[in-house]
């Protein structure tokens, strides 16, 4: 059987999403090698970052890639080659006339990220980035989290703009295949006209199967980053997008040597991947905050005793309206 889809395109995360896990302490000379192994294995989309702006989120000890700036892009990229490059905003972090022109960036893609409140305000804002000539996108956040009826009105408003592509992001990575088929059927009815695109996590191990459920129903932006990198359990790994497409764009071959030269040793720094907490967090849904916070902790492995806490029933009726509250905000 084969599984090629032309319309298929990976959007690689490794930095941007990565980044969640050293505080975006990349060298460029990491960067740079990133962007060009990616290209050789025909990777569409690389997302080096945010441009969030600094004026407006307080963050110390983190690295650049938190806050793009063109000479940054100019210093690491050089040329550029067959990949694209993205950047992420949250709103309410990011200053507009921080954003040149397409024609003046090396950005290609602007994607904005919200929760189901905030699906006004990130319109407004990919309505100028349309303007400005950028490729967008919309990632709604949380989606697990989000009621029938305000996921359903927010699909409305989005379906009226000019975004490229939707995104359904799990963020907790608490998402089966059934979840993805059902929001992939939801997403298709309330914006016919879009792309559609997914964001997985690993929490349960589920980032690339869900991933390909995604792709096999039509959904054609496919995140991932290499080695799986990411915040907590990490996301669906690019080696194994690349490979399962079989698109002959596409080769795998680059993608192991970046891994064996990058992220080998940097994953003996610093932790990602598929850890109990992490999982436990997706099992019941829950922000990965509260599984990085033990694993943080002198009682990081102390798993059953984890597990206890956030399903006793001291927990649930003493915080319900602070945990809903840190996963709205978050």
């Amino acid at each position: 059987m084969s599984r090629r889809r032309a319309t298929a395109k990976i959007v690689d995360c490794t930095i941007r999403d990565g980044g969640l896990v050293n505080n975006w302490d990349f060298s460029v000379e990491f960067v740079r090698d990133v962007y060009k192994s990616l290209s050789e294995a025909g990777v569409d989309y690389m997302e080096i970052g945010y441009k969030n702006s600094p004026k407006l989120l307080k963050a110390d000890n983190v690295g650049p890639w938190r806050f793009l700036d063109e000479e940054l892009l100019k210093k690491t990229i050089g040329e550029k080659t067959h990949t694209k490059l993205s950047a992420l905003v949250d709103v309410g972090r990011v200053d507009e006339n921080d954003i040149v022109p397409r024609s003046e960036s090396y950005l290609d893609m602007i994607r904005v990220a919200c929760y189901i409140k905030e699906v006004d305000k990130a319109l407004e804002l990919i309505e100028k980035f349309h303007a400005l000539g950028y490729e967008t996108t919309i990632n709604i956040m949380a989606v697990s989290n989000a009621t029938e009826v305000a996921l359903s009105n927010a699909l409305d408003l989005v379906n009226e703009s000019n975004v490229d592509v939707v995104y359904i992001v799990d963020s907790f990575g608490s998402l089966y295949g059934t979840d993805i088929e059902y929001l992939v059927s939801k997403f298709k009815k309330h914006v016919p006209n879009k792309e559609l695109g997914i964001h997985t996590h690993n929490n349960l191990q589920l980032a690339f199967a869900n991933s390909i459920t995604a792709e096999s129903k039509g959904v054609n932006y496919l995140d991932a980053s290499i080695y799986g990198m990411g915040r907590a359990a990490g996301n669906c790994p690019t080696e194994l997008l690349v490979n399962y497409l079989e698109n002959p764009k596409y080769d795998v071959r680059s993608i192991m040597g970046v891994i064996e030269r990058r992220l080998i040793p940097l994953q003996q720094q610093v932790e990602w991947g598929y850890i109990i907490p992490y999982t436990i967090a997706g099992m019941l849904n829950e922000h990965p905050r509260v599984a990085m916070a033990l694993r943080n902790s002198e009682d990081k492995d102390k798993y059953l005793d984890f597990y206890d806490q956030l399903t006793s029933v001291e927990t649930q009726v003493n915080i319900p309206a602070a945990k809903t509250e840190s996963k709205v905000n978050s």
